[in-house]
């Protein structure tokens, strides 16, 4: 089956269709040795070179999706390989019949928490864009004197070195003690621009000591999956994300019985070592996802893909199948 050019591009993870739009016209694609034009239809047996280079093409055609959740630890780097020798996500990933995960943004090496991995360069590309409006929600620890005035800035929004820039929305946890000199909050915003989190806070005298991705759009860093784990979401979950960005399905592939066991396991048994949350064993205490959560009822479901309880401000909920840990005194 053959396909635009510049979807097949798009898809590879080289940019939006219609930055490659742009990079067609310049001429600097050729398909089998001839100038592509706006238009051209290609195969997966078709010879595709970009600036000189010739491009793999082994699994555009396979019209498959898979979408994974990462857990990042701290210390981690989120680029491909690092000059320094220091431990990338990628070390950890499950392996790929054809093409490569490609990742969602990044998150610096002093930050957990979720990654979205795919092999849809397409979808990939749709999440970061600021122009997509998808809201990350961030599980900050806060050092300094917080007060309205400040908070009020930061969601008014305030001028950072590459720009205007401000959070959609600013929570605090429910056992957050303003009489500590360590404060908990949830935060959103909607663009991943490099360390933004921690600039806005900086930018305020405000020092933050802990942060941790908790959401990307409608998908929840799991509870009870543990730093360095993954998860392949379901066919239902990916569709979700990429309605986010208007995408149509793509089918997701099918696990096998083993996958699904192995799947099941690191879930069922997953420990996390020094929780950054501090929790509370009273579900009724479970903290609030800023007001543009998209959350669903999943008490009935029993996939990887069960997201942690975070009630949201309009009333509905997911369901966590875990209980949550006992509070710890490291916790706070």
């Amino acid at each position: 089956m053959s396909e635009r050019l510049q979807k097949v591009l798009a898809r590879a993870g080289l940019g939006s269709r219609r930055g490659l739009e742009d990079v067609i016209a310049q001429g600097r694609v050729r398909v089998n040795g001839e100038l592509a034009v706006l238009g051209t239809k290609v195969t997966a047996e078709d010879r595709i070179e970009m600036d000189g280079v010739r491009l793999d093409t082994s699994n555009w055609a396979s019209g498959e999706r898979r979408v994974i959740v990462y857990h990042k630890p701290e210390g981690q780097v989120s680029t491909r390989s690092d000059p320094e020798g220091r431990p990338t996500i990628f070390d950890r990933l499950p392996a790929v019949r054809s093409g490569r995960w490609i990742a969602v943004g990044r998150l610096d090496i002093a930050t957990s928490g979720l990654m979205l991995l795919t092999t849809d360069g397409e979808l990939a590309n749709k999440l970061m864009h600021p122009s997509s409006g998808v809201d990350r929600e961030y599980l900050v620890r806060l050092h300094g004197q917080i007060t309205p005035e400040i908070v009020k800035r930061l969601r008014d929004g305030v001028e950072l070195d590459d720009g205007h820039a401000r959070f959609t929305d600013i929570v605090p946890h429910p056992d957050d003690d303003p009489e500590k000199s360590n404060r908990w909050f949830y935060v959103a915003l909607m663009e991943g621009r490099n360390r933004e989190v921690r600039r806005l806070w900086e930018s305020q005298g405000i020092e933050v000591n802990r942060l941790k991705r908790v959401r990307y759009g409608c998908i929840f860093l799991p509870s009870s999956l543990k730093q360095g784990g993954f998860v392949e979401l379901s066919q239902r979950e990916t569709d979700d994300l990429a309605a986010l960005v208007a995408l149509p399905s793509v089918p997701v592939p099918t696990m096998t019985p083993q996958a699904l066991k192995d799947q099941a396991r690191r879930l069922g048994k997953a420990v996390r070592k020094a929780p950054l949350r501090p929790e509370r064993r009273d579900s009724e205490h479970a903290p609030r996802a800023p007001r543009s959560a998209v959350t669903r009822d999943r008490a009935t479901e029993t996939t990887a893909t069960d997201w942690s309880s975070r009630p949201s401000r309009g009333g509905r909920s997911s369901v966590s199948p875990t209980p949550p840990a006992k509070p710890t005194r490291r916790g706070r």
